[in-house]
Parts: C-alpha cells; sequence; structure tokens
C-alpha cells in the first residue's frame, strides 16, 4: 500500500507540473526548454510511475507480459527525450552562422527523431523477447520457508539483461552527451540539471543490479518498484524543479533578462 500511494503521489506530482507548465507555456523559461519536449518528457514519467503498479498484486498473464514491455517502453521514451532536449541545447549553441549543417538539423527538428527511433529499437527487443520466450506466471516456494509465492517469470534471461543493458546503454550515453555539454553558458543552464539527473539515474539503476541479484521474492518486486520509483522521481526533481520554482516564486526570473547578469540587465534601463 505505500508503494501504490507513493506511485499514485508521484504521477498526480507530475500531472499538476505538467499543468504548470501548458499554463505558463508562453513564458521564455518554458519555451527556451523546448516545451514539446518537455511535456513529452513529463507525460512519459507519469507512465514511468503507474507502470509500477504492474509489479504490485497478484501476477496474471497479461501483467506478466506487460511488465518488461511497459517499464522499458516508457522509461526509453523518458531517457530518448533526454538526450534529445541535450541534443537540441548542443546545437542551438554550436549554430554561430547561417547555413551551417548544425543549423538545418536544428531547424528541421532532427533531435526529435531520436525519441522514435530508440523507441522502435526497444519494441523491436521485446518483440522478440515475446515471440520466442515470453515471460509468464510462475510459482516459487524456496524463498519463504512454508510459503508458495507466486511470481512472473522473466521467461527468457538473455532477454531481459538486453532489454536492461538497452535502457542501460541508451542511459549512460545520455549521460556523456549531457556531461560534456555542462559547461555551456549560464544562460542557458539546463545542461546542468540534465547531467545531474541523468547521474542520479544511473546511481539508482547501478545500485539496483547487485541488490536485484541478492534478493527474492517480495523483496526482489519490492526493490523493482523502488528502483522505478526513486529513477523517476530523480528525474522529475532533477529537471523540473528549479523550473517550477522559478515560474511559481520567482516568476520575474522567467524572463530572459533574469537569466542574464544583473549588472547588465539594470544598464539597459532607463536612467
Amino acid at each position: 500500500m505505500a508503494l501504490v500511494c507513493t506511485a499514485l503521489s508521484l504521477s498526480a506530482l507530475t500531472a499538476a507540473v505538467l499543468g504548470v507548465f501548458v499554463r505558463h507555456q508562453h513564458t521564455p523559461i518554458v519555451k527556451a526548454n523546448n516545451w514539446a519536449l518537455s511535456y513529452i518528457l513529463l507525460i512519459s514519467l507519469t507512465f514511468c510511475f503507474l507502470c509500477s503498479l504492474l509489479f504490485i498484486g497478484r501476477p496474471n498473464t497479461a501483467t506478466c507480459t506487460l511488465q518488461p514491455i511497459a517499464f522499458g517502453l516508457v522509461f526509453t521514451v523518458s531517457v530518448s527525450t533526454i538526450l534529445a532536449k541535450t541534443v537540441t541545447v548542443i546545437l542551438a549553441f554550436k549554430v554561430t552562422a547561417p547555413g551551417r549543417r548544425m543549423r538545418r538539423l536544428l531547424v528541421s527538428g532532427a533531435p526529435n527523431f531520436i525519441i522514435p527511433s530508440c523507441s522502435l529499437i526497444h519494441l523491436t527487443l521485446c518483440g522478440v523477447w515475446v515471440g520466442n520466450s515470453p515471460p509468464f506466471v510462475d510459482s516459487d516456494s524456496h524463498s519463504e520457508h512454508g510459503h508458495i509465492i507466486i511470481t512472473c517469470n522473466k521467461g527468457s534471461v538473455t532477454a531481459f539483461y538486453c532489454g536492461l543493458g538497452y535502457l542501460g546503454s541508451l542511459a549512460l550515453g545520455t549521460f556523456m552527451v549531457a556531461f560534456l555539454a555542462r559547461n555551456l553558458p549560464d544562460t542557458f543552464n539546463e545542461a546542468k540539471f540534465l547531467t545531474f539527473s541523468m547521474l542520479v539515474f544511473c546511481s539508482v539503476w547501478l545500485t539496483f543490479l547487485p541488490v536485484h541479484h541478492s534478493t527474492k521474492g517480495k523483496v526482489m518486486v519490492a526493490v523493482e518498484v523502488f528502483s522505478i520509483l526513486a529513477s523517476s522521481a530523480g528525474l522529475l526533481g532533477c529537471i523540473f524543479a528549479p523550473k517550477c520554482y522559478v515560474i511559481l516564486l520567482r516568476p520575474g526570473r522567467s524572463y530572459l533578462c533574469g537569466f542574464r547578469d544583473k549588472t547588465l540587465c539594470g544598464s539597459n534601463k532607463p536612467s
């Protein structure tokens, strides 16, 4: 019940943040952070929190099959959206002269193709997994003495780790790209937030792997759900908390002058 309440509360919080962004979509801070990709990321994070509910409760064939597909897909969309946001930031600062190739890439919206491409690769992996050795309902009589625990057997362990490895590679690649972009001018410091969010995300899942191997039964499922909630909350807090703080509590800073040096802004005022 604690995990269910946490998942529902965090999904409602994410929906509220989405509402704040929609309401203030005309402010420079929302426009500068690519509002379309921000909406996609917030929607995918909402589903990240909700997909944890598939791991809670009595397993059946439908939930066992949906667990890896839903979990992998929503996290792939989330991480690939962060990658698209990071690439957009880099291209925006690399565009210094008209007619350059990077300018054409930025104007054509090429970074937006990252999301469907990464998602298609994951769906292909899931299709091979479900087609050859799908997950199924199994019973575990060894984890707890005197009890038989109904669990979801992953079917193909190789496919499970291939999917997890693909998501891990995507997250690591996104972190590296965001890390390389961390030194962009402070007037647009979203790259730093993206870097820190991916650091939290990777840390949670690197911690998850050894713990996952050392636990069984209900505890293992609780660890999986906690990792989903913690990594999703890390992305939500690191990326959107600073923006909501500016929008709601420091609305004057949401305009371009607020991101520049105060002396520069002051010098532009009429005497």
